[in-house]
């Protein structure tokens, strides 16, 4: 029924609702509800505002909808941030309202209680106030020229993940975020919509970067020295995103590719982000050790839970032993249920008994007087005791207690999952080994035939930014670099190449043995040494007896002569290799398969330590980056028979390959790194239409080298490089118009760069 004046008994609503002046249908049917929270909550002129504030909304001309929200949410955004909090938010509805932006007032007050809720305050909601402002002011009117008649794209879309948002990220993250996208977005009105919804890879790698805690990229190293240094475990930890899944969380696990570990770990107490890291290695470490794989097809689910949480304690159990400071962590880090929290009348409570019994099993002072839970922590010390437990005996052991516990409400659909949830652990898909296919089946990794591309991706990707030189940031994680050994072809092809540039050889060898240092040099005069000098002893003596002041310096030393450089031969595959060099009958593939057997070469003759790689992209989800030499590996039958199968084909996104070339070269420990870059044309990639990105990328990918020590040179084989190439190399290249000379010129360069 449509509320009226006359419809409100009581005199106080019916002069609210007077106060309030509105006709809207859907606004009566719920305006005792929310009047009665507003009562509840607001001061006496809290209501008058609230009522003046609801009205103002309602007669802007956009509808119920934002009256509606404004009625329902206010109440209680007011008690988490203050009544005084409404003068502000009025005034951005006022903005808005002027604006072309009127469409983002519902979403905005749609959100404002949760908003609210995230920050608490009066201040934080200014803060939060004035970044929609600056956003709205900045996106408005701004797409293709136009200055009054396009509303800001992804306005709404940012109220409308505004909570999600600031539950992920700090008010200064979430400012950062929005002036990442309005600085590269704000003329694209599809893209920024994508991005403000949290659509785009790089909406959510920039919120990622933001977000607050310990984050992965940022202690990778210390995790990896972590592993090698006290477990002697050499692995690849590959992170994964917890900001995205809210329903379903992914948890850590490991299998052949990897250990797959969170992003960002926050401080649990007093345990921080970087030792919950190392307790969860730690446990995925201790099943690699000792779990034995068990087989799981005729087990069914509850007993398959219970064998995981023995194990899981188990295997703590030894790490503790190890390492007793660990358990210190664990204990921390493992929820500790409170007993008799569970009705077992009207909910399974399974899980909650494990995970009793699993703080039990690791806490002697666990308090707990359950008969079974005590009889269960007795045998399992018992058996650990021994010092002989294996995954079996514990199995064993699980399976007894299961029969033992069993309950009939442990079928129910309701079940008890508070404080059962031990975050650190892994999903023990590593545990279970099936014979039969089954729908369980496709949780774990099944042995499929891959295609050609799947096969040569082989690690899992490392991930790389971008430099976007129109807003002056990077694109984190941009770009995705799969590498892998180039398959093999035929040494004896390399082996023929070298004999048909034989005269070239020797000549380059008269010019390698004037290069090459000599094992050691005599330091002489010298008042200590490893040997006495006879020459000037003999001197000196001559002058003892003549009754002059003889020379105290009749000793000399030795000091090794060496190059110490390490060299890094990076070699741009793009399909324009498979092209007809101008005045040959040889591909420009064939000619630099030429020219780096040769250097290769007159490299090893030099003995410097020297790697080859090759490197191609189609777009930037995937970046191949082939190894065809390694640092401790000779110029032998292995990397030849790489070379000889080399292939070229699609595009050419330099500045991934670099970064990630220099990953390697940054490592060797020599006094000066040399990159060599052998390229035919400009960066690109089918994904880019502005071809200035990527030259400015690659450009930016040879300031961060340099910063890190890494000398790059380039050598061009497009005869248009001297539009581009000096832009990304500075000074530092060389272009090759006769390309045909290239196996000549590679090997003569390479010397004179390190002469």
């Amino acid at each position: 029924m449509s509320a009226t004046e006359t419809e409100y008994q009581h005199p106080l609503m019916k002069a609210y609702w007077a106060q309030l002046d509105t006709g809207f249908k859907p606004i009566g049917d719920v305006f005792e509800d929310v009047m009665a929270e507003a009562l509840a909550i607001l001061s006496r002129e809290g209501i008058d505002a609230y009522l003046e504030a609801a009205r103002v909304i309602g007669k802007l001309g956009r509808g119920v909808e934002p009256m509606l929200a404004f009625m329902e949410e206010w109440p209680s955004a007011a008690k988490a941030i203050g009544e005084e909090t409404l003068p502000e938010v009025m005034a951005l509805i006022q903005r808005m309202q002027k604006s072309p932006n009127g469409k983002a007032i519902a979403p905005f007050l749609e959100t404002l209680a949760p908003v609210a809720r995230k920050l608490h305050s009066q201040r934080q909601m200014g803060h939060y106030l004035n970044i929609a402002l600056d956003f709205m002011e900045r996106t408005t009117g701004s797409i293709h020229g136009h200055h009054t008649t396009f509303p800001s794209p992804g306005l709404p879309d940012f109220f409308a993940q505004a909570p999600f948002l600031l539950g992920q990220v700090s008010l200064s993250g979430l400012r950062n975020w929005v002036d990442y996208g309005v600085a590269n977005y704000r003329s694209h009105p599809e893209r920024q919509k994508d991005y403000f919804s949290l659509q785009s890879a790089d909406s959510r790698a920039v919120l990622q970067r933001e977000r607050h805690g310990t984050l992965f990229m940022d202690v990778e190293r210390k995790l990896d020295l972590y592993l090698r240094g006290l477990w002697r475990v050499t692995e690849q930890l590959v992170p994964y995103s917890t900001a995205f899944d809210e329903i379903r969380q992914p948890v850590p696990y490991y299998d052949k590719l990897g250990m797959r570990i969170p992003d960002v770990y926050d401080d649990a107490g007093a345990i921080t982000g970087l030792d919950r890291y190392r307790a969860t290695l730690a446990h995925m470490v201790g099943h690699r050790r000792w779990t034995e794989a068990l087989i799981a097809d005729n087990w069914s689910p509850f007993q398959r839970m219970a064998v995981e949480f023995f194990e899981d304690c188990r295997i703590e159990t030894l790490l503790s032993r190890e390492y007793p400071g660990l358990k210190r962590v664990f204990l921390a880090l493992h929820p500790k249920p409170v007993e008799g929290a569970c009705d077992e009348e009207t909910t399974s409570c399974l899980r909650y008994r494990m995970a009793m019994l699993s703080r039990a099993l690791l806490d002697p002072a666990h308090g707990y007087a359950d008969a079974d839970l005590l009889e269960y922590v007795r045998r399992f010390n018992e058996l650990m005791a021994e010092g002989t437990s294996n995954t079996a005996d514990i199995a064993t052991l699980a399976l007894s207690y299961v029969t033992r516990t069993r309950r009939q409400s442990d079928q129910l659909a309701k079940v008890h999952f508070a404080d059962t949830v031990v975050d650190y652990r892994d999903d023990n898909r590593q545990m279970w080994r099936f014979i039969e296919e089954s729908d369980d089946e496709e949780m774990f990794e099944k042995e499929k035939k891959r295609t050609d591309s799947e096969e040569i991706k082989g690690l899992p990707p490392r991930h790389y930014p971008e430099w976007d030189y129109r807003s002056q940031t990077y694109r984190p994680d941009w770009a995705s670099v799969y590498e892998a050994l180039h398959p093999k072809g035929n040494p004896a092809d390399i082996d023929k190449l070298l004999l048909k540039h034989g005269a070239l050889a020797k000549r380059l060898k008269r010019i390698l043995d004037l290069l090459k240092p000599q094992d050691k040099v005599r330091i002489r005069y010298q008042e200590e040494g490893s040997e006495l000098d006879l020459d000037v002893a003999l001197r000196s003596l001559i002058d003892f007896k003549g009754g002059a002041t003889p020379d105290p310096r009749i000793n000399m030393s030795h000091r090794t002569d060496g190059r110490d450089i390490s060299v890094m031969l990076l070699l741009d595959l793009s399909e324009s290799l498979n092209e007809k060099a101008a005045g040959s009958d040889q591909t420009i593939l064939e000619l630099s398969q030429e020219a780096v057997s040769l250097l290769a070469w007159a490299v090893e003759q030099l003995g410097d330590p020297f790697a080859i790689a090759g490197f191609h992209s189609n777009t930037r989800h995937d970046v191949r980056y082939l190894h065809v030499k390694g640092y401790g590996e000779r110029w032998g039958d292995d990397a030849k028979a790489r070379l000889a199968a080399m292939q070229a084909g699609w595009s050419t996104r330099m500045g991934a390959a670099m970064r990630h070339a220099a990953h390697y070269l940054e490592a060797r420990p020599a006094d000066k790194k040399l990159m060599l870059i052998l390229t035919d044309g400009q960066p690109s990639d089918v994904d880019v239409q502005d071809e200035q990105l990527l030259i400015e990328d690659t450009r930016q990918a040879v300031k961060e080298l340099d910063q890190k020590g890494i000398f790059t040179y380039c050598i061009s084989l497009d005869p248009k490089a001297d539009e581009y190439v000096s832009t990304i190399f500075g000074r530092q290249y060389t272009v090759i118009d006769n390309i045909q000379r290239l196996p000549e010129r590679l090997p003569e360069l390479f010397m004179a760069l390190t002469k």
